[in-house]
């Protein structure tokens, strides 16, 4: 399996649930997403599939990776926990891949309280995942009384419960509104840090991407004394990620220069639907004044 090397671990650690190995591809310094020219040097035919997310709602090079899935005659899953919403030439995400994974966890742009959602463009699929996410057992023929049906795979307790799919479908209804709020914030940031020397936007401004506006991300030098200087003007910042080769449970010796050259360098602004145009302006106006 080829794997995004910066991501959540849930992106990866439940290929080691099935014995799959996961083979690090860099990332692209410009989106912090797969890097597609890693991808090429290291894809081969013992590859099963490329597994891609989507950093922060910023789509990969979805083009580049397709041909090469279907090049190599292997699925792409895409873990899209940050990007409900997105669209990549004008498609939808969900209508890109073979499979698509959201997280509705508590701080997504829709949240169940925890949990998530599979997607797949093969409708075959359904039944046999409707049957793994709660014990094996086929679900529909039970609660029809049927207790004959046989369980052939291992299955497992995922299914979502009744309260946190009402608290989901309650979230969708003002998603639109949610999404385009956010989307709104992170131009503010944009047209306020585009251009300015010390600060470099993560994004890579491809018009085939819509970016679902669920991190806004810089690079900065000394990101330490950056984070000091905001937090002096009461504003957060931080890393919600990290590097997975760095977690022993995967086992990964293998270099990566360019996670390297901005590993100390990337750093998350506030974006969140509690904030305003102008607390984005008050952000970027410290930043502005350098540390």
């Amino acid at each position: 399996m080829l794997v995004p090397l910066f991501t959540c671990t849930a992106t990866n650690i439940p290929l080691l649930y099935i014995g799959a190995k996961p083979k690090f591809v860099d990332v692209n310094p410009a989106t912090l997403n797969i890097c597609v020219d890693d991808l090429k040097r290291k894809i081969s035919e013992r590859a099963k599939a490329i597994v891609c997310v989507r950093y922060g709602g910023l789509l990969c090079d979805m083009a580049e990776i397709r041909a090469l899935a279907d090049q190599y005659g292997i699925p792409v899953i895409e873990d899209a926990a940050h990007a409900l919403g997105a669209t990549y030439d004008g498609r939808p995400i969900g209508s890109l891949s073979e499979f698509t994974i959201y997280s509705f966890q508590a701080i997504k742009l829709v949240t169940t309280g925890d949990g998530g959602l599979l997607t797949f463009l093969d409708e075959s699929l359904a039944p046999p995942a409707r049957r793994l996410r709660w014990f094996g057992i086929d679900r529909t023929d039970k609660q029809k009384g049927i207790w004959e049906n046989d369980i052939t795979q291992i299955g497992y307790k995922y299914q979502m419960t009744d309260i946190g799919a009402a608290i989901g479908l309650a979230g969708l209804e003002e998603f639109d509104e949610t999404l385009a709020y956010r989307r709104a914030l992170y131009r503010r940031y944009v047209e306020h840090l585009r251009g300015v020397p010390h600060v470099k936007i993560v994004d890579d401004f491809d018009r085939r991407k819509s970016h679902a506006a669920w991190l806004f991300t810089i690079l900065v030098e000394e990101r330490r004394r950056c984070e000091l200087k905001l937090r002096s003007h009461r504003i957060e910042s931080g890393q919600t990620h990290y590097r997975n080769d760095r977690y022993s449970v995967f086992g990964c010796k293998d270099a990566f220069p360019q996670m390297d050259s901005i590993d100390d360098k990337y750093l998350i602004l506030p974006l969140h639907t509690k904030m305003n145009l102008e607390d984005v302006d008050r952000i970027c106006a410290v930043l502005k004044q350098g540390w």
